[in-house]
């Protein structure tokens, strides 16, 4: 990690809301919820900055299964292609989901466990019927973009440096949050212990890593150098 004199960074707390989690969430991850009190001691650390995001669909969201007729509409199976509205040249392949995190909705609320007096900042993604978006920063779409949360200008105003990202799950949203983070020029990590996969295990795991790795992210441990040097802060 750069430790340089500008040191300022920021923790991204990715989508820990009620159908992300077990035992009740309509796209519940595996042990998503367990990974709350390693979030809440993480969120008690001296970040210039503490973001949480959220999911917040409308009811005809492209990404649910049950707007798509069928035999392509299968949850976690089926896939389609969907097209930037303003540059039909520029597609996106993505998974189908069950109905989650509608707006306003009990499914779309932050977990009680979640410590959301220590967050600074709330960002809601997702709203666009139209398209996925699994990053907390815009939509895949680039030619032109056609959504941005506003996320990267927020980290730039509080002169952040590097990027820390926990949450749900780490191969979808919290992967292409910390992407994106670093395409937006910060220093980027995952942290492993805050995070919590649709797919789980030693090779997924591994997958993830290199994944990360391409786009100039580091997985990072709970009790590594790299937090460390957010705790040697106070």
């Amino acid at each position: 990690m750069t430790l340089d004199k500008a040191f300022k960074a920021a923790l991204i707390v990715v989508d820990l809301q009620e159908d992300f989690c077990p035992p009740n969430g309509s796209l519940a991850v595996t042990d998503g919820r367990s990974i709350a009190p390693v979030i809440n001691k993480l969120l008690q650390l001296p970040w210039a900055l503490r973001v949480a995001t959220k999911d917040m669909h409308p009811k005809d969201h492209i990404s649910f299964a049950s707007n798509h007729p069928p035999p392509n509409n299968k949850p976690f199976e089926s896939s389609i292609t969907i097209s930037n509205p303003h540059n039909p040249d520029e597609t996106q392949s993505t998974r189908l989901w069950p109905v989650h995190c509608i707006a306003g909705s009990p499914g779309s609320e932050l977990i009680p466990e979640l410590d959301v007096g220590h967050i600074d900042h709330v960002v809601e993604k997702g709203q666009d019927k139209r398209l996925e978006m699994y990053s907390a920063f815009c939509t895949p779409f680039l030619n032109p973009k056609i959504v941005e949360t506003g996320l990267a200008d927020t980290l730039r105003e509080r002169d952040i440096t590097h990027v820390f990202c926990v949450g749900l799950a780490a191969d979808f949203c919290v992967k292409a949050t910390a992407v994106d983070a670093a395409k937006e020029g910060f220093e980027t990590f995952v942290i492993r212990e805050g995070t919590k996969g649709v797919e789980q295990g030693d090779e997924a795991d591994k997958k993830l890593v290199e994944e990360l790795k391409e786009h100039n992210v580091t997985m990072v441990a709970v009790d590594g150098p790299e937090v460390a040097k957010v705790r040697d802060l106070k």
